[in-house]
């Protein structure tokens, strides 16, 4: 008997840096499918222990047999860049099967700016930027899949990701500044590992449809994380400016990031999904990265 034919199947629709921590712990245990749009990465899924998958969810045509490999599916790929609707998750939830486990990777922008307040799950979402408008399509197509479908969905909304291979530290030593104290916006932060650990919970244990903050215990303003890294790195700490001033410096992209403030809870997921953080803190992780007290 083929044992690898008999263990439980998941999909990982997106499979980068997180989809890849993600299968580390999925590997041995599950017969894992990784669905990617670039030929050249066969190699590195197989090699990562998934069977590779060849499908573009820009592209219909090719998804039809994605429907047929699981019942579990973590759904990892962002929105297309542009237009107000989430046609990759539309693609997607036109072929997936009835009764399925589908645990969709969301973001925290969907809040908008939240005055700093802090918010739990139950908060109405309030997108500002087209990114966030997409995100929250894509929630809203899930949920109506989930309850036709008569799947189990979980939504993790998820805020900044970081690692040791993941920190802002081109941009430190680019010298580009930040908000000065007084105009500066809080901001929540996951370890990617954690995050992945947090995805491998909610597949077994998260409520029918329900949404969870995939948030750390920090509690820092933008700025305040950008000193922390830069202090661990042995970094020069950026140059704070007002936020008009700001506005000249800065890409509109990243001026958008600095203009939304919140401070979200995390209890659900450790009392739903029984997290237990490994990084509870973005100190705690740098200071394991460099080594530094």
């Amino acid at each position: 008997m083929n044992k690898k034919i008999d263990m439980p199947r998941v999909l990982i629709v997106g499979c980068g840096d997180v989809g890849m921590r993600l299968l580390r712990l999925l590997r041995g245990r599950f017969r894992v499918f990784a669905v990617t749009s670039q030929e050249a990465r066969r190699d590195e899924l197989r090699a990562a222990g998934a069977v590779p998958v060849i499908a573009d969810l820009d592209r219909p045509a090719s998804l039809a047999r994605l429907g047929q490999l699981a019942s579990c599916i973590v759904h990892l790929a962002p929105p297309q860049p542009e237009g107000e609707k989430d046609r990759r998750t539309r693609n997607l939830t036109a072929i997936l099967p009835d009764h399925a486990t589908l645990v969709y990777v969301s973001t925290t922008g969907v809040y908008g700016d939240c005055g700093g307040e802090l918010a739990d799950e139950t908060r109405p979402v309030h997108p500002q930027n087209a990114r966030a408008v997409r995100r929250v399509d894509a929630e809203r197509v899930l949920r109506a899949w989930a309850r036709h479908s008569g799947s189990q969905l979980a939504i993790l909304r998820v805020p900044g990701i970081y690692a040791a291979d993941r920190l802002p530290l081109d941009r430190l030593k680019k010298g580009t500044p930040v908000l000065a104290s007084e105009d500066d916006v809080y901001t929540n932060h996951i370890h990617a590992d954690d995050l992945a650990r947090i995805i491998l919970s909610a597949i077994f244990r998260a409520q029918p449809c329900r949404t969870y903050h995939t948030v750390d215990d920090s509690d820092m303003k933008m700025a305040d994380y950008f000193d922390a890294v830069a202090d661990a790195a042995s970094l020069p700490r950026p140059p704070r400016l007002p936020r008009e001033e700001l506005r000249k410096a800065v890409s509109p992209i990243l001026l958008s990031f600095m203009s939304e403030s919140r401070r979200l809870a995390n209890a659900r997921i450790k009392t739903e999904l029984g997290v237990r953080l490994r990084y509870p803190t973005v100190n705690d992780a740098l200071s394991e990265a460099f080594g530094k007290p």
